[in-house]
This record gives C-alpha cells, structure tokens and sequence, in this order.
C-alpha cells in the first residue's frame, strides 16, 4: 500500500516538473522584442550567387529584422521564391514552336509577396520517343 502511494506521489511530482517546462519553453519563444503585428517582409536575397541560403529584411514602424532564408537552387526564379503554385500537366508538344506548356495556379504567397495568380511555363519537347518496355522477368523455379 505505501508503494503505491509512493509512486502516486513520484507521479505527480514528474508531471508538475513536466508542465513547469513547458511553461518556460513557450515563455522562451514570445520573447522577441517586438510588439509590432503589421511586418513588411521584403524577398529572399541569397548570400551568394543566385540561390542558396539567404536573408530576408522586414520593417515595422521604426523596427527592422533579418530573417534566415533559402532559396531552392532549382526553384523557377521567374516566380520567385516566395510564390507557390500548383501546377497542371504538362500539355502536348506543339509542332510549330517545339515547346509544350503547362499553368499554375497560385497556392500560397509567402510574406505578403508580390505574386502572380496565374503563370505559364514552357519547355523544349523531348526528342526521345518514350517507350514503355517494362522490365521482363523469366520465371524460374526456386
């Protein structure tokens, strides 16, 4: 019987030390200085070259931050890193041009950018014919 009282009790203390943390942890990430809600986020600029990791500006009334960004080095930097589109098959290859084309449509625009509701991309056709051989196996018997 005092056994489990015993650890009724170590119970009890682990979860009250468990939830202490918790509060101290959400505490921790308020803490950012600013009470400014109304942020203007600028683009991503790479470090160096055109992709790669990055920062971002924003301002706030007399505020200004930096924040760590990245930038896909095989993102379409037409768009920018900021607008995410949802894109459609691509269409089939036109005889005229020899490009074949596909849209997207506007998912998400990260930071308040700047960003179109519907884009075109095109891309040269393939000159190799696809075929659809599937591998072949031989049965045999184990």
């Amino acid at each position: 019987m005092q056994v489990r009282g015993l650890l009724l009790l170590l119970a009890l203390i682990l979860l009250a030390a468990t939830a202490e943390a918790g509060k101290n942890k959400k505490e921790k990430v308020k803490k950012d200085g600013s009470k400014c809600e109304d942020w203007r986020w600028g683009p991503c600029v790479p470090n160096s070259k055109d992709c790669g990791l990055g920062y971002r500006e924003g301002t706030c009334k007399d505020e200004s931050k930096k924040l760590k960004c990245k930038i896909p080095c095989n993102w379409k930097k037409k768009f920018g890193a900021d607008c995410k589109y949802k894109f459609e098959s691509w269409g089939g290859c036109s005889a005229q041009t020899g490009l074949k084309t596909r849209s997207g449509i506007l998912k998400k625009a990260l930071y308040n950018a700047q960003c179109e509701e519907i884009v075109y991309v095109t891309k040269p056709c393939s000159s190799k014919i696809k075929s659809k051989s599937k591998g072949k196996f031989s049965e045999r018997s184990c």
